[in-house]
């Protein structure tokens, strides 16, 4: 079907079901598809894999999820700003890949490109590449499971560490823009990781804030083109809170 677009995100995220992995678009509380979380919150879908840059902040968009419950194990670069993240983390009660901010954006870019693995500087001489990471805590603080080694080669005198493409089952994204066929524009900073999620998900989700008629967006314009995109949803009033609000100190 050429339109794309679904009647609500409760639709969008039906049949998302429990174990299910998950790329979610956002950086901190930018861009981040909070209506098509709230939906999957009220869906019920648990045991949860997310991949994604953070989990949010407390009671704000994937926070909100972690909070339920929900998610399993993470896959994330940054794990700041959420203190429910953290209590969860040393319990026991969530697994957590730590993966290099950019290694993350490439492991997502590389599943979208149907690109298997890649090699990587990034991470060579650490645990990254030589394994011992603590993934997951049992309930008296001792670590029950911790990240494998993994293969490092030579290129050029240079060593390298080889990272895993990521192709998860369902992707849920954030855009300024969307047009029927599914073709996406993302606006400023909130174009973030929500690119590369949109390509590597094998079911795109996507909350658009603007839902146009075919070509009335200029194909040169265009950051996620429709052929990764499954569902679009309309979502006008979407709130977009700020992270952290700097004033200028009034001297007068």
């Amino acid at each position: 079907m050429m339109d794309k677009v679904v009647a609500s995100a409760a639709e969008a995220v039906a049949d998302i079901g429990d174990g299910k992995s998950l790329a979610v678009g956002g950086f901190g509380m930018v861009g981040v598809p909070t209506v098509l979380i709230d939906a999957l919150i009220a869906q019920g879908a648990t045991d949860l894999e997310t991949i994604s840059n953070n989990l949010g902040v407390d009671g704000f968009g994937l926070g909100k999820l972690l909070e339920a419950g929900r998610i399993r194990r993470t896959i994330g670069s940054y794990v700041g700003n959420n203190k429910e993240f953290a209590r969860q983390y040393f319990a026991g009660e969530i697994e957590l890949e730590l993966a290099p901010q950019g290694t993350l954006a490439e492991r997502l870019r590389a599943g979208g490109a149907g690109i298997p693995a890649f090699y990587t500087p990034a991470g060579v001489g650490t645990l990254i590449a030589e394994g011992g990471l603590p993934w997951r805590y049992g309930p008296g603080g001792e670590v029950l499971v911790e990240s494998p080694a993994k293969e490092v080669r030579e290129f050029d005198g240079v060593q390298y560490v080889l990272e895993a493409a990521l192709t998860p089952d369902y992707a849920l994204v954030h855009a300024w823009k969307g047009d029927r066929h599914g073709n996406l524009v993302y606006r400023s900073s909130a174009r973030n990781f929500n690119p590369a999620c949109a390509a590597a998900g094998r079911i795109t989700i996507a909350q658009v804030e603007h839902l146009v008629e075919p070509g009335e967006i200029d194909p040169d314009a265009v950051h996620t083109p429709g052929i990764h995109v499954q569902r679009v949803v309309h979502v006008p009033d979407v709130e977009k809170p700020v992270e952290f609000r700097t004033v200028k100190e009034n001297k007068a």
